[in-house]
């Protein structure tokens, strides 16, 4: 699926797209999860998880998909939806939208939204259940973004980074 919008278009991710890809997610991780400093515990995660042969791996992967949102200059955005992910609040949905990072200077601009449209319609198209996501319990803005277009909280769990937990909300988008 492809559509424009504000000179910007969501198309799905490419084998190219791995090094923005993982630009982007450390930057938007980073900025987002971290805001005394940046840790060697931390810095560890991000240059392991967010890597352009991670999302290469991601795109060989037949029940995961990866849209982005393109501007003139390059990727802004990008949603990865991941099929047969239980969720935890055992809701029933095994589609998990994994990821939705935006640059923080494309907030506010439709980018999230666009993104999350493009992704609800992949999920109808490939036959995927209604999707959840888990989020920061802290991090309203997200929160909000997501109660805002159809998604209800459904429950809690923990994100694990090493010995560490962070409590994630859980979030269930309301029908396809």
């Amino acid at each position: 699926m492809t559509c424009s919008t504000r000179r910007k278009t969501v198309r799905p991710a490419t084998p190219d797209d791995g090094s923005s890809l993982a630009a982007l997610s450390i930057e938007v991780w980073l900025g987002t999860y971290l805001h005394q400093g940046v840790s060697g515990f931390f810095a560890d995660y991000v240059l392991e998880h967010y890597t352009p042969e991670h999302f290469a791996a991601a795109l060989k992967n037949p029940a995961e998909r990866l849209l982005v949102s393109q501007n003139q200059d390059g990727i802004d955005g990008y949603i990865r939806i991941s099929h047969n992910r239980p969720s935890p609040a055992g809701r029933g949905s095994n589609t998990e939208i994994s990821t939705l990072y935006v640059q923080p200077r494309h907030h506010s601009t439709g980018t999230g939204r666009s993104l999350l449209d493009a992704g609800l319609q992949t999920c109808r198209s490939c036959g995927w259940d209604a999707p959840w996501l888990a989020t920061n319990s802290g991090n309203s803005g997200a929160i909000g973004f997501y109660l805002r277009n159809g998604f209800e909280q459904v429950g809690l769990t923990q994100f694990r980074i090493g010995d560490a937990e962070y409590p994630n909300d859980v979030l269930q988008y309301s029908t396809l």
